[in-house]
């Protein structure tokens, strides 16, 4: 990873990490049942991670000249977004595990209905974070950032991959298009819509927008492929997560239909589709293309 990649990316974990813990801090005079709920989303929030999703919020931001206070708390609901899926997907109900970044997963900290609530109630505060005009002035992107987020998450996106996800347990994926679709709905659709997001909350134009998207739809592909090469050969030590959990399953990925050559090979293909939408930028992309360029070889 080269150092200017390494620390912009720490940068913005550094950032994100501040903006969250501020939006988590909650009100004063709370009853204990309800500071509890509190701490629960600080513990789940805030246990490190690599906030690449945050990152590409701000730099897309970055590239279309962006207020950076603005992309921040676009950021942070996005993350926010994206935790309240890992304590959902942890549950025993979902993919029953007991560590996630190294620590115990929120259900095994606290209890189920608490990791439920948290979960809950940190998705609900990612869109109140975007309603808010502190995000942005003008309400027509703010109502935007709303929409789109509503839309990464949903039926038609890392909801309904989940539930493809839970779906390929019991059946059979017959094809690689199948196994395409639910890694562009379970993961491809958030990391499109943080691209997209930076964009939208700098006032950038349509065509930068749909390079920004379509950035991050490939990227988010070769993000998961990569995620099931490593749960197939990773350490759970180095990704602070169990591993070996897919062939457990006998889940279809395209690990286990292509081997860790043909996965890899997949994976490139769409690490340079990605890069490809960022010629559009020329040096200003220099950042995100070092982000898509190191997935083929990251150990987290």
């Amino acid at each position: 990873m080269s150092s200017s990649y390494a620390d912009a990316l720490a940068a913005v974990a550094t950032d994100v990490d501040a903006t969250i813990a501020a939006l988590l801090d909650g009100p004063s005079g709370q009853t204990n049942e309800v500071a509890n709920l509190w701490g629960a989303m600080r513990y789940a929030s805030l246990a490190g991670g690599k906030r690449l999703r945050p990152f590409l919020v701000l730099s897309a931001a970055d590239i279309c000249d962006g207020d950076r206070q603005a992309a921040l708390r676009v950021a942070a609901a996005v993350e926010m977004m994206h935790t309240y899926s890992l304590v959902h997907d942890d549950l025993p109900t979902m993919d029953d595990d007991d560590l996630r970044r190294g620590q115990p997963t929120l259900h095994k900290k606290y209890d189920e209905a608490t990791a439920i609530l948290a979960g809950d109630a940190l998705l609900t505060l990612a869109f109140e974070v975007l309603a808010d005009p502190m995000t942005h002035a003008d309400p027509a992107i703010r109502a935007e950032l709303v929409l789109g987020l509503a839309r990464a998450g949903g039926p038609d996106g890392m909801a309904g991959g989940q539930m493809l996800d839970l779906q390929a347990e019991r059946q059979p994926v017959e094809d690689d298009d199948e196994i395409m679709r639910l890694e562009a709905m379970k993961t491809g659709a958030l990391f499109a819509w943080s691209c997209e997001a930076g964009a939208v909350a700098a006032g950038a134009d349509d065509a930068a927008r749909r390079h920004l998207r379509e950035f991050g739809a490939d990227f988010g592909l070769a993000f998961q492929i990569t995620d099931d090469i490593l749960d197939e050969i990773g350490d759970a030590a180095e990704t602070g997560k169990a591993v070996g959990k897919d062939t457990a399953r006998g889940k279809a990925t395209f690990v286990s239909r292509h081997g860790l050559d043909g996965a890899r090979t997949i994976a490139e293909r769409h690490i340079q589709m990605a890069v490809e939408n960022l010629d559009f930028f020329g040096e200003k992309a220099d950042l995100l293309r070092a982000a898509a360029e190191r997935l083929i070889d990251r150990r987290v």
